[in-house]
């Protein structure tokens, strides 16, 4: 189902509160050209051949990561698999998704979880960020950190 076919279902629907109307032609356009230009690609042997490809050595130290938070964690074990999910997709997507997708505090409790900095482990970027519409679009700005942390608005400088 196209983005186009999802907005007209949403703007047709008729609620209890309010009568929502149809967008005009104009916003339709918008909005389609905007999904084509920021929506991953769904083709998996794509997908497939950018998967990061750890060394021995940085698998190992990865499970000894894990292994440690493990043994050492006392709380919600809901956080702990959080933190845990965090470690492993990092080197997929890099540190920059992974600030776009969590809060900072959220980061912080993840990294003292797991007794790591994230910069320090991933980098910027992984193989898989160019799925993240959020990054896509964040990218388009002068500066990426302040725009994670809000200090700047989403228009074009």
């Amino acid at each position: 189902m196209s983005f186009l076919n999802i907005s007209n279902n949403i703007f047709s629907q008729k609620s209890d509160e309010t009568f929502m109307t149809r967008p005009s032609k104009t916003s339709e356009k918008l909005i389609n050209s905007i999904a084509e230009m920021v929506t991953p690609s769904k083709d998996v042997k794509e997908n497939h051949s950018r998967v990061a490809h750890l060394t021995l050595e940085q698998l190992n130290f990865l499970d000894q990561i894990e292994k440690e938070a493990i043994t050492n964690f006392v709380g919600v074990l809901d956080e702990l698999e959080a933190a845990l999910g965090m470690l492993r997709i990092g080197h997929h997507v890099g540190c920059k998704v992974l600030y776009l997708v969590h809060s900072k505090k959220t980061i912080h409790k993840y990294e003292d979880i797991l007794g790591i900095k994230i910069r320090d482990l991933f980098d910027e970027t992984g193989p898989n960020s160019y799925r993240s519409v959020g990054l896509g679009i964040s990218e388009k700005f002068s500066n990426f950190w302040k725009f994670v942390s809000g200090d700047i608005n989403p228009t074009r400088e």
